[in-house]
């Protein structure tokens, strides 16, 4: 039997394996199973932690579908704040696939990640082909011109009106396996409210609708600050699980996220 956490940040949800003792991999339909809501434990995305040489620890991100995912910014808050109470720090650093992310404790109990420089060639999202990714011109109905940002994993965003009555289950499916995409991309549709809110619901890449997506919010906050549709660089996104504070820094072209952790339950699976 071996041990798990239940944590969600914002109710983006995941089960927590350590594995910084030993790594044991986990066959695809031992993914699948653990991540399953009627016969697993259910979550949005199944997070390992293993031994790291350049940080803390290494977060392996497993979707539903049982494919590996290169960064989720709800799940290394999670993360983050686990580490830091396991260690009595007020700081540390996580590596994904997607890069090495530095993690603080900021005031009210939130979590803070630098989740480090946009993508925003064509290349780094990457693109089947050679386009300006600030209108990748593809849409459908009054779904219209995204644009593409890298946060570590590809993302699409398209801003809309009256996103609360866009049909996200039916459009997102659709985007996201759009032939511009090779590695399929997380699609988002954002609604401007004012010059520092943005309303956000998310299709994600091999997971479908979630509460919340911390790197599609950080994708946000970049598309909006490149469209000039926001007063500065910085904004709170609000998703259908919570609110998340967004920050594109100038200095560096850093992402700072800041947002809470939720600690659900522990328990023991059978791997």
């Amino acid at each position: 039997m071996t041990n798990f956490l239940k944590m969600h940040g914002l109710g983006n949800d995941f089960v927590i394996l350590d594995q910084r003792e030993r790594v044991t991999p986990l066959a695809h339909e031992q993914v699948v199973r653990i991540c399953d809501r009627h016969f697993g434990v259910g979550c949005d995305q199944l997070i390992i932690l293993e031994p790291a040489e350049k940080a803390d620890l290494f977060m392996r991100i497993y979707n539903p579908d049982g494919s590996e995912a290169e960064s989720c910014g709800n799940a290394t808050r999670c993360v983050a704040d686990l580490i830091m109470k396991q260690e009595g720090n007020g700081a540390c650093v996580i590596e994904t696939r997607g890069g090495i992310l530095d993690c603080q404790r900021r005031a009210g109990m939130l979590v803070g990640v630098d989740m480090g420089p946009p993508g925003l060639e064509w290349k780094d999202i990457p693109l089947s082909e050679q386009k300006d990714t600030l209108h990748l011109g593809i849409g459908q109905g009054a779904v219209q011109d995204p644009v593409g940002v890298s946060m570590g994993n590809p993302h699409c965003v398209f801003f809309v009106q009256g996103v609360e009555e866009l049909p996200v289950e039916t459009i997102g499916p659709v985007f996201e396996r759009h032939p511009l995409f090779p590695r399929r991309a997380n699609i988002s549709f954002a609604e401007i409210k004012d010059g520092t809110s943005i309303r956000l619901r998310v299709w994600e890449r091999g997971a479908g609708v979630t509460l919340a997506c911390g790197s599609a919010a950080c994708a946000t906050i970049v598309a909006a600050v490149r469209r000039g549709l926001i007063s500065g660089r910085a904004a709170e996104i609000h998703m259908d699980g919570g609110t998340l504070q967004l920050e594109w820094r100038e200095e560096d072209s850093h992402v700072v996220m800041t947002g809470p952790v939720t600690y659900v339950f522990e328990g023991k699976l059978p791997v």
